[in-house]
């Protein structure tokens, strides 16, 4: 390549009282050596892309079923906690005489057990005699040794005393039943007693909380929300019309702004009903485990739509100031600026929407100092 000259100005002095002369000297101008990258036709992956947040799979709503005032408050919001740790603590002390009332009665009902036995074994052995006298007294009437009124009197305690077995035996079932009453007493007592303290349904982190020491807790009212750990999903709204993309068990690409990474997801569930007022539907897509997610997160899903064919070029090729978007073309060696509109991004290459044409040679990468107009060298 031949090189190029600056004309630099330089005065002379010939002398006293002479005119300065003007003298060109030729300083080279050193091509700046670049790689450029052809505009090209690509087929081009056409997606739609729809917005959503981050929700657990599984929330719970965590509230009493008891009346009482809030002795201790064991967890804090962004605590993480495990299945079964308590959480707040009741004032119990109401439950507490209810379950020794229960138990009393249930000892008091024990204490009659060995005095009805007795009156069981008491009643059984006056039987056996009154069994063994009869009989006697029936063989004597058969002799006609005994005179009739002494055959019924035998007969009468025999009948005596089997009602009083039957009634001793009926005594004893009575006392078990209360038994088996007093037991169900006690243990409705003790649960009773455990919900006083609340505890958690499954392992999880807290991320609401709305009771403090010394709070009156009421059935019903919500003391805690808790997120199961390591189950969360995308609940992304999708245009009615663009519903048919999201088919149950369907791999999406999802990126999440707030960890700035892109990932695939599963179409876990599609919402059967459409909201009227936006026209869309709730796509819910299941995310792998990671230890950055966080309910409430911005994401965004690709569904494939197809391909198509489009102009693309090297995303390194792109300058981008505010809202503009330039390139520099390589052409006779000059390198000249070009203000082009882009589209979507797919790894290394950018979409061309206008401002190029197929084969146009841009530089990329853009070297440091280059600018519109300057002198290049095409590195292949």
């Amino acid at each position: 390549m031949r090189p190029y000259y600056a004309l630099a100005v330089l005065p002379f002095l010939t002398g006293c009282g002479s005119e300065p002369a003007l003298k060109a000297v030729g300083t080279p101008v050193t091509p700046m050596r670049v790689e450029t990258a052809a505009v090209a036709e690509t087929d081009w992956p056409s997606t739609y892309e729809a917005t959503g947040t981050v929700r657990a799979r599984t929330t719970a709503t965590i509230s009493s079923k008891l009346m009482g005032y809030a002795r201790e408050v064991r967890a804090q919001v962004g605590d993480h906690v495990r299945e079964g740790q308590p959480l707040v603590v009741l004032d119990a002390r109401d439950l507490d005489t209810s379950v020794l009332r229960a138990e009393a009665g249930r000892e008091e009902a024990k204490s009659g057990f060995s005095e009805a036995e007795s009156a069981v074994a008491l009643a059984k052995s006056q039987l056996d005699l009154a069994q063994v006298t009869f009989h006697r007294m029936q063989d004597l009437l058969d002799k006609r040794s005994i005179t009739d009124q002494e055959y019924d009197e035998a007969s009468a305690r025999l009948k005596a005393a089997q009602a009083a077995l039957d009634m001793a035996r009926a005594k004893r079932t009575q006392l078990d039943a209360k038994m088996a009453q007093m037991e169900q007493e006690v243990r409705a007592a003790g649960i009773q007693r455990g919900y006083s303290q609340i505890i958690a349904p499954f392992s999880g982190t807290i991320i609401t909380k709305s009771i403090d020491p010394g709070t009156l807790a009421v059935p019903g009212a919500p003391l805690f929300t808790i997120e199961r750990d390591g189950a969360y999903r995308l609940e992304a709204s999708v245009e009615e019309s663009r519903l048919s993309l999201a088919r149950v068990g369907k791999t999406v690409s999802v990126t999440l702004a707030g960890i700035d990474r892109t990932f695939p997801g599963r179409v876990a569930e599609v919402v059967p009903s459409v909201d009227a007022a936006a026209r869309a539907g709730t796509v819910k897509i299941d995310l792998p485990l990671f230890s950055e997610l966080r309910s409430g997160m911005f994401g965004r899903a690709l569904f494939d739509t197809g391909g198509r064919k489009v102009l693309t070029v090297l995303s390194s090729g792109v300058m981008e100031r505010g809202q503009l978007q330039s390139v520099y073309v390589a052409e006779n060696n000059i390198a000249h600026a070009r203000l082009v509109t882009i589209g979507a991004r797919v790894k290394d290459n950018v979409e061309v929407l206008s401002g190029l044409n197929q084969g146009d040679r841009v530089i990329a990468p853009i070297p440091t100092g280059l600018a519109d107009g300057a002198r290049i060298e095409v590195h292949q």
